[in-house]
């Protein structure tokens, strides 16, 4: 069955802007495509996609999966059986519909007790869920391999974000290294946020990641940050927002 949805996965070191780019993506769809299915997916144990979203998150992926493993504990095999088999209803109830998207949380990372068996059925029922949607906007955790173990082992477009630094640029090859290996991905490019000046472009390296803009420092993204309102609201002057269509169109997500 060929998978009908585009899964955009943000990675990058922390710091760099991710929550913020990934909610301006979920903003621009949003626009873009009023008729379609927009699922934004928090898979950052800080769950900051909410914030930048204006979200309340009652639940998240890794609440039904503590409820799971707590009553493995208690030795109540058939009745954690039962829960498992509930998850994807579950899942539903942790989902929160909003105007023009929906959005999940993952919630904190697995503890030491692995409990694979839970967290790949998990895994399947996201990927489940995922394919009711036609475009899906993962903001991930600093690594890309949080994002293959606890959400998805396929995405279609792999957006890299680091800012001026030489340690943001070795994070995006080290995450592109390791998605080469463990993720599946069609198309990949990287943003280069928060740009003090303009004249420092020539001595950023991304080492062959192909830059998809070059995004200079927001003050009003700033502004909004320390208010904690909602990105959706942001103007369309922003720098981020240009920053962010001029990826988006070059990687034709629009």
């Amino acid at each position: 069955m060929e998978q009908k949805a585009k899964i955009i996965a943000v990675a990058g070191k922390g710091g760099v802007g991710k929550t913020s780019i990934s909610a301006t993506i979920v903003k621009l769809l949003v626009e873009k495509y009023p008729d379609k299915k927009i699922l934004a997916i928090d898979a950052d144990p800080a769950v900051g996609l909410s914030t930048a979203l204006g979200i309340d998150v009652k639940m998240t992926i890794d609440d039904i999966r503590k409820e799971i493993v707590s009553t493995v504990e208690d030795g109540q095999t058939k009745a954690a059986i039962e829960l498992l088999g509930d998850a994807r209803y579950k899942i539903f109830d942790a989902l929160v519909e909003t105007d023009g998207f929906a959005f999940i949380a993952v919630g904190r990372p697995e503890s030491a007790g692995c409990y694979c068996k839970i967290n790949s059925y998990l895994k399947e029922v996201i990927s489940l869920l995922s394919s009711e949607f036609d475009y899906v906007i993962i903001d991930g955790e600093a690594g890309i391999e949080q994002i293959n173990r606890r959400v998805m082992e396929k995405v279609t477009h792999l957006l890299l974000i680091t800012d001026a630094s030489k340690k943001g640029t070795q994070v995006i090859n080290t995450i592109k290294s390791v998605a080469d290996e463990l993720v599946m991905y069609e198309k990949i490019g990287a943003i280069v946020n928060r740009l003090p000046d303009e004249n420092i472009i020539k001595y950023i390296d991304t080492q062959g990641i192909p830059v998809l803009s070059y995004i200079p420092s927001d003050s009003n993204l700033a502004i909004f940050d320390i208010e904690g309102k909602n990105i959706i609201t942001l103007p369309d002057q922003s720098n981020i927002v240009k920053g962010v269509t001029e990826a988006l169109e070059n990687i034709e997500l629009i």
